[in-house]
């Protein structure tokens, strides 16, 4: 196709979302276009350490329909600012800006709230180590039949374009491997594999007596009893039915730019004030929606909690959940007004993401000291009721009669399974009835399900790993 080509559509499908949706929401797509740009490329550029060019290409070519506007963006990479700067037809300017200890922020002209970074306590980690410093082979041949596989590319896109595979039976790496320029210590984007890190802060905050499941949620803006959000709950928010009508987070596609949930995360500051002030679609607790919008409101929920500070919330996650597990190449963002963008801004190396998916084989325990409440792995991989795609409390779950689980199921998970999962091709994969953890990160589109190769993965690895004498010290 050609340029003018390119131009043409691209103009008719903007004049046509603005007939369908308004034109307010169609002036919003060069700027969360290049919103989402900048925020990616400064993230993996200076916190992943990757060629800005492979971040372009692998992120824009898994999510279909963007080739329409791709070829019209211009990226700027300062490696001495530390700043990334996109446009769309000279329009649309992104500004991301990276700082020390706190990933990128996009900056919206207001300026970006200064966090000063609290200093590392050096706390020692609580869960036994993974594994040593060297890459971990796998232990079997049928575990190194399914990491190839995991691996390969098929002849003609989609592509998978893995980047890393670490598996862990009962507590230890049995297998893992890296894409070029990826190793065990780099920071991997989870996009929203971030969600489950919020649900598990929301945990600590419960057990600890500072947030309550049920009742309405302490939000401000909702306090007044006559406001109809004022009904909304914690539960609500972890489960995606409170009702905010901010459209929906699930796909990763051109298209997706029109969704109001997508103004908040790339032309607000304030992420959580912008949904906290939404209107409701649907009553509280009658009706499934996921957006991102439900768990960066539990974001704001969870710094108000702790002290109401940037540095607060970074203190409170290090000290009661990334330290105690080990996990230590990890980066939490925040949007420009200091708080953390828990819906999908969290940079860690595949082994920190394993660690993380270890406490939930543990039952919430890491060294003998209970992190997440009693009770809590269960309650997030409890189905949530009219919720298609197989969706917990902050997790994904093969619970429950839902379509999304039946398909897996059918696909070879198996029935216990439940995972973080993140948009183009992020798995923290927790099978408890196979004392299992799969961690699978990469650049795949969405569509068709089986893109990104995870189902042959759990299938094989699943297979691999119940072969008696096959994997020394598994079994």
């Amino acid at each position: 196709m050609t340029r003018r080509r390119k131009f043409i559509l691209l103009i008719t499908t903007i004049a046509c979302a603005g007939l369908a949706l308004g034109a307010a929401r169609a002036r919003d797509v060069p700027k969360v276009a290049t919103g989402f740009a900048a925020d990616i490329l400064c993230a993996e550029t200076f916190v992943s350490g990757f060629d800005p060019r492979r971040t372009f290409t692998e992120t824009t070519d898994a999510m279909p329909g963007t080739g329409l506007i791709t070829w019209a963006m211009n990226y700027q990479v300062d490696r001495v600012r530390k700043d990334v700067t996109v446009t769309l037809f000279g329009i649309g300017r992104s500004h991301a800006v990276y700082r020390e200890g706190l990933g990128c922020t996009l900056e919206h002209g207001a300026g970006i709230v200064d966090v000063e970074l609290p200093p590392d306590d050096k706390q020692p980690a609580l869960l036994p180590e993974i594994a040593g410093p060297s890459i971990v082979p796998p232990q079997s041949e049928g575990l190194a039949v399914a990491i190839d596989r995991a691996f390969t590319e098929p002849a003609q896109p989609p592509y998978r374009r893995t980047r890393a595979v670490v598996v862990m039976k009962n507590g230890r790496i049995i297998a893992e491997r890296y894409a070029d320029g990826v190793g065990p210590e780099t920071p991997l984007l989870g996009f929203s594999m971030t969600k489950s890190v919020t649900s598990a802060l929301t945990g600590i905050l419960v057990r600890q007596g500072m947030l309550k499941l049920d009742g309405p949620a302490p939000i401000a803006a909702w306090k007044n009893p006559e406001d109809p959000r004022h009904a909304i709950t914690v539960d609500q928010l972890l489960r995606h039915t409170a009702g905010l009508a901010l459209g929906s987070s699930l796909q990763a596609s051109l298209g997706s730019a029109f969704e109001p949930v997508n103004r908040m995360k790339f032309m607000e500051a304030d992420m959580a004030a912008y949904a906290e002030s939404m209107p409701l679609a649907s009553a509280p607790g009658a009706a499934w929606n996921y957006h991102d919008g439900n768990t960066l409101i539990l974001s704001q929920l969870i710094r108000n909690a702790v002290g109401g500070n940037p540095a607060d919330v970074l203190a409170f996650a290090r000290r009661e959940l990334f330290a105690p597990l080990g996990m230590r190449h990890v980066t939490l963002e925040l949007d420009g007004a200091g708080t953390a963008e828990g819906s999908s801004e969290m940079l860690a190396s595949a082994r920190d993401w394993a660690r993380f998916g270890q406490l939930y084989l543990n039952d919430g325990v890491a060294g003998g000291r209970r992190i997440l409440p009693e009770g809590w792995v269960s309650y997030s991989a409890s189905a949530t009721p009219n919720a298609w795609v197989g969706i917990g409390a902050g997790f994904w779950t093969n619970q429950g009669d839902s379509f999304g689980a039946t398909y897996r199921i059918e696909h070879g998970w198996p029935r216990d399974a439940f995972f973080a999962k993140g948009t183009i091709g992020q798995y923290t994969i927790v099978i408890p009835s196979e004392r299992l953890g799969i961690v699978r990160l990469g650049r795949s589109p969405n569509w068709p399900p089986d893109a990104d190769g995870v189902f042959d993965l759990v299938r094989d690895v699943v297979a691999a790993t119940r072969e008696k004498g096959k994997v020394a010290g598994v079994n």
